[in-house]
């Protein structure tokens, strides 16, 4: 039976399953690289079993406010870590009868019917690229928002001639709501084709339109009501929640600006509630939300989703024909390429294959990262979780911690 209860703390890692000796190799590393200024600080969390058998402050909130140490209820910008929670947002509704999968997009947003898909060419002579348009072989759904088969892209992770649209538009102002923002993908091509190509973009920020329209609340409402307040998810939401002095983590830098992400300004908050990449939340926070899922939906004895929907929502939902747009291999340990062994089902990346992978895991186990450097993973056979919040700007300095904390916490496994 799944656990109901959770997350308390365990006396010891070793009372579940886990090498205290083994996991202090996540503080030797990590406060080395602090020291050597190589990251401001981090927060990591590791549960098993609904206990957390590891849970561990590093740094500082910012690099060059040495009286701001980081803390364990530090908050973070979550970045794309935002779109389970959307995805679950959303999966609420479909339990209700207020959305399918299969519900066609311009369903909720009449605009998206009359969208074409770009297609780049380039002149043989010149060199000169040019876009034609063609329909759309077939209309956007609702799946296609979960698993990034819309034919959305994002502006900043190309340069074909509708990403320039993309930028050209200003899809990423903090400054826009939802519906704004929608308004203006309507009136840029699709990057390819709806259900053929899986392509990283702005699909969960729309999905999250969709939320606001079905459910007559904005997404922080909606968000706050549905999924944070049930979960007692205390310090997570589009707008930065302190908690006992904590406060937010920043990049390196004198600024503390994101290089990664749109500018998050506590005392101008931003008006977009993304649904890509908006959250702000704390590791404790997330984990709560991870333990939710691997226990089927159900935390503390409130329950969010069937055990059904979880399991849907943790299949892999690509089909064999799938082909991936070019910046897929940038998403790192997280592509759903299977190369890999590895897909994506509903708001999050699914480990399908034995081997393949460059990472330990095990067949099943689900998660995602964000721009600049928070990860989860969860994995319920090992009925096991880990929570990595980051804040570098710096690309390969911030994935290579993905990697090693696999690396260590599987390590540490003694049963």
């Amino acid at each position: 039976m799944p656990l109901t209860h959770a997350l308390d703390y365990a006396d010891t890692p070793e009372e579940v399953g886990l090498s205290a000796r083994r996991l202090q190799s996540i503080s030797l590393v990590i406060n080395a690289d602090v020291d050597r200024r190589k990251i401001p600080g981090a927060v990591v969390l590791v549960a098993r079993k609904g206990r957390i058998a590891w849970f561990d402050a590093f740094g500082f909130e910012h690099a060059d406010t040495p009286s701001r140490p980081m803390q364990r209820n530090s908050v973070f910008r979550i970045a794309a870590m935002t779109r389970p929670v959307v995805g679950v947002a959303a999966l609420i509704l479909m339990e209700e009868g207020r959305l399918a999968l299969n519900d066609p997009v311009e369903r909720y947003i009449p605009e998206f019917a009359r969208l074409q898909v770009g297609v780049e060419s380039a002149d043989a002579n010149t060199g000169e690229r040019r876009l034609a348009l063609e329909p759309m072989r077939r209309a956007m759904n609702v799946h296609d928002l979960f698993r990034h088969t819309s034919g959305l892209t994002y502006g900043q992770f190309g340069d074909s001639l509708v990403q320039r649209q993309y930028r050209d538009s200003g899809l990423m102002d903090p400054g826009q709501t939802n519906a704004e923002m929608v308004a203006k993908l309507a009136a840029i091509p699709l990057q390819c084709q709806p259900g053929e190509v899986f392509e990283y973009g702005m699909s969960t920020d729309v999905l999250g339109r969709i939320v606001e329209i079905v459910s007559g609340m904005d997404l922080a409402r909606f968000v706050a009501e549905r999924v944070a307040r049930p979960l007692r998810m205390h310090a997570t939401g589009f707008r930065l929640i302190r908690q006992d002095g904590a406060g937010l983590a920043l990049p390196s830098g004198a600024s503390g600006k994101s290089t990664a992400l749109f500018d998050y300004d506590e005392q101008d908050p931003p008006r977009w509630h993304s649904g890509g990449a908006g959250l702000l939340s704390t590791a404790g926070d997330y984990a709560r939300f991870c333990q939710m899922l691997l226990n089927g939906g159900v935390l503390d004895d409130v329950r969010l989703l069937s055990r059904k929907t979880v399991e849907l929502m943790l299949g892999n939902h690509l089909p064999w024909s799938t082909r991936f747009g070019n910046s897929t291999t940038g998403l790192g340990i997280n592509a759903p390429l299977p190369e890999l062994g590895q897909g994506h089902g509903l708001t999050v990346g699914v480990r399908t294959a034995r081997g393949l992978s460059p990472v330990p895991g095990s067949v099943g186990d689900f998660y995602w990262g964000g721009a600049l450097g928070t990860y989860f993973w969860a994995d319920p056979q090992e009925q096991l979780l880990a929570i990595l919040m980051l804040q570098e700007n710096d690309l390969a300095t911030r994935v290579g911690y993905r990697s090693l904390l696999r690396n260590i916490v599987y390590g540490a496994l003694e049963d």
